[in-house]
C-alpha cells in the first residue's frame, strides 16, 4: 500500500519517501552575482538531515536580468558550479536527492532595468513595461536555458526542474493572455516545447525532467485547467516526465477563479493532471498536515507530495510527520536520542 513514506522510483532517481522540499526563493544572495552562499547550503542541507526525500533548489534563473530580484540565485556561468556542487554533494551524503529549478521571470523581473517578455504587456501598474523579444532573441532564450541545465548536470544534481508557472516566462509564452506574438513563437507551446528538447539534449537519458505548471490561470481571462491539461501534454510529448502542479500567478486573482486557500486546495489540479496524462505528479498547497499529505498518496491523487510553509517553519518535518503517521523513517544517529 502506497504511503507517504514508501519509496518511489521515476526513471534513476530513486527516493526513499515521498516527501519533497518544493523550491522556495530565500532571495539571499548578497553579492547581486547570483551564487549560493552559506545560507544557501544549511537551509538545503537541513531539510536533507530532516528526512526529506527530494530537495528541490529554489528558482535559479538562466541570465542576471532574469531575476525577479538582484538578490535571487542564477546559473549562467561554469565559475558557479562549484557553489551548487557543495549543496549537491552534502545533500547526498544525507541520502537525499536534490534537484533545481531553471527559470527566468521575464516580465516579473522587478530589478532588471529593462524586463523581457513575448509582448510588452505590463505585469500590472506597479512593473515595469516589458521588451518584446524578437525571434532570435526568443532563440537565444531557449540556448541559455540549456546551458543552465548543462552547468546543473555537472554541479551533480539529480533532476532538473523547469519553471512554467506562476506567470514566469514560460508561463508567459503558453498563455493566451500574455502571449499577442504573430512570429512562430506566437504558438502557445513552441518556446516551451523548445526549451524542454533544449534541456534534454544536456540531461542524460536516465535523469527526469520535471516542469512545474499552473493548472490554471486565476485572471477571469486566464486558461483553464483543460488547456491547462492540453498544454502539459504538449510538454509531455516533447519530453517532460513528471510535472509539480500549482497554479495562477499571471496576475490579480479574479473572484470568479478564487480557489480559496484551504487546506490541499490545489490537490484537485495535480489529480486530474495525474489522471489525464498517466505520468507522475507532484502536489502542493498547503500540505503540511501529514494525515492530510499521507491520504494523498494513499488515495493516488499525487506520487509526491511537496511541503512548502511547514518545511520552511520545520527543517525536520518529515521525521515529526513519519512519526504522528507511525510510519518508518530513518533518523540521523545524532538525532536518535531524542527519539528513543
Amino acid at each position: 500500500m502506497d504511503q507517504l513514506f514508501s519509496p518511489f522510483q521515476i526513471k534513476n532517481l530513486e527516493l526513499k519517501n515521498r516527501v519533497v522540499m518544493p523550491p522556495m526563493c530565500q532571495y539571499s544572495v548578497t553579492k547581486e552575482d547570483g551564487t549560493p552562499n552559506d545560507w544557501h547550503y544549511t537551509h538545503y542541507v537541513s531539510r536533507a538531515v530532516g528526512g526529506s526525500a527530494l530537495v528541490i533548489v529554489e528558482m535559479t534563473n538562466i541570465e542576471p536580468d532574469g531575476r525577479i530580484s538582484n538578490n535571487c540565485l542564477g546559473f549562467w556561468s561554469d565559475e558557479q558550479i562549484p557553489a551548487y556542487k557543495k549543496i549537491v554533494d552534502a545533500v547526498h551524503e544525507q541520502g537525499s536527492k536534490i534537484a533545481i529549478q531553471i527559470a527566468h521571470a521575464g516580465r516579473k523581473a522587478e530589478d532588471a532595468e529593462t524586463p523581457v517578455a513575448p509582448s510588452a504587456i505590463r505585469f500590472s501598474d506597479k512593473y515595469k513595461e516589458p521588451h518584446a523579444l524578437s525571434t532570435e532573441e526568443v532563440k537565444e532564450m531557449v540556448d541559455k536555458f540549456r546551458q543552465s541545465v548543462r552547468r546543473a548536470v555537472a554541479a551533480g544534481f539529480d533532476a532538473i526542474e523547469l519553471h512554467g508557472a506562476h506567470g514566469y516566462l514560460i508561463h508567459q509564452f503558453h498563455s493566451h493572455y500574455t502571449n499577442k506574438r504573430d512570429d512562430e513563437y506566437g504558438e502557445l507551446t513552441r518556446f516551451g516545447t523548445e526549451v524542454v528538447k533544449a534541456a534534454k539534449s544536456e540531461m542524460p537519458a536516465d535523469m527526469p525532467l520535471i516542469m512545474r505548471i499552473s493548472a490554471t490561470e486565476f485572471v477571469e481571462e486566464g486558461y483553464q485547467l483543460p488547456d491547462g491539461i492540453e498544454l502539459a501534454k504538449a510538454y509531455k510529448e516533447a519530453g517532460v516526465d513528471m510535472f509539480h502542479v500549482s497554479a495562477g500567478g499571471e496576475g490579480a486573482i479574479a473572484p470568479s477563479r478564487n480557489p480559496g486557500g484551504h487546506a490541499g486546495y490545489m490537490v484537485p489540479f495535480a489529480r486530474a493532471m495525474r489522471e489525464a496524462l498517466e505520468v507522475p505528479v507532484l502536489a502542493v498547497g498547503r500540505l503540511e498536515d501529514a494525515h492530510l499529505a499521507d491520504s494523498i498518496i494513499g488515495n493516488q491523487d499525487a506520487d509526491l507530495v511537496a511541503v512548502g510553509r511547514g518545511m520552511l517553519r520545520d527543517p525536520y518535518w518529515a521525521i515529526r510527520a513519519a512519526r504522528e503517521l507511525g510510519q518508518e523513517i530513518e533518523v540521523p544517529v545524532q538525532y536518535e536520542g531524542g527519539f528513543a
